[in-house]
């Protein structure tokens, strides 16, 4: 019965963008939860299509492809199709990873224990005189391209979609009587922060927050979130997070 499930009686809100929420909505449905959709960014493809596809067309002539998100895997790999065999892959993270390996990718240099640029480039040495590319969306942090430039590397950014925030009625948000949020991104959590206002941030600054790194449960801190929890990387990991602390908010 779902009453005997872990996360039984449980309103979680989800805040990734559309397309990523699917798995995770499922999986909390299926320990009991009741997740509730609320998008707070759009993945778009970039409008230059004709420099997306130039740059791609040249991925053969890089010595290691990086791809920085899911995202970067649908629309990147949407166009290349097919990986050249002397091309050598990487993922940010073990999303990013199996999005790959769904794509046929088999070989990927990827960190298991998180997913961020500091621990891809741990594993990321000797690569003097290496080409890289870089597939990400529009912006984002320089420190992977830089600190591998400072390697030895040349690299390019090769820009495979948009972020834009989305419109969101905080209304539904603040009548869903939300008992966590999951927030998976810094831009992500800005935007509902700005969002809310002063009477919404009362209302739920004191909801359990969830997130997957300790760069953005800093910013939460900084707003005025005051129950910040940080998960393991990917669905996995908030799932088990969010489970864990419905068992220890039931004993």
């Amino acid at each position: 019965m779902k009453v005997n499930l872990p996360l039984a009686n449980l309103n979680i809100v989800i805040t990734r963008p559309r397309d990523q929420a699917a798995g995770l909505v499922q999986r909390i449905e299926q320990q009991g939860g009741t997740p509730l959709l609320f998008p707070l960014l759009e993945i778009s493809p970039v409008a230059d299509q004709k420099t997306l596809r130039e740059q791609l067309s040249r991925i053969a002539q890089f010595d290691l492809a990086i791809f920085i998100s899911p995202n970067a895997v649908q629309y990147g790999m949407g166009v290349i199709g097919k990986l050249p065999d002397n091309v050598r892959v990487a993922a940010v993270g073990q999303s990013s990873a199996q999005a790959l390996r769904d794509f046929g990718v088999q070989e990927i240099i990827a960190p298991t224990d998180r997913s961020d640029s500091e621990a891809l480039l741990d594993l990321l040495h000797n690569i003097s005189g290496w080409r890289v590319a870089i597939l990400r969306g529009d912006g984002g942090r320089e420190l992977l391209g830089d600190t591998l430039k400072s390697r030895g590397a040349r690299v390019e950014y090769i820009t495979c979609y948009r972020r834009g925030k989305a419109p969101v009625d905080v209304a539904v948000l603040l009548a869903a009587r939300a008992d966590a949020l999951a927030v998976t991104s810094s831009e992500a959590l800005d935007h509902l922060w700005q969002m809310l206002g002063e009477q919404g941030r009362t209302g739920l600054a004191g909801t359990p927050l969830f997130v997957p790194h300790a760069r953005i449960a800093e910013l939460a801190q900084q707003q005025g979130w005051q129950n910040v929890i940080v998960s393991a990387a990917g669905d996995d990991g908030m799932l088990a997070a969010l489970i864990a602390w419905a068992q220890t908010r039931r004993d």
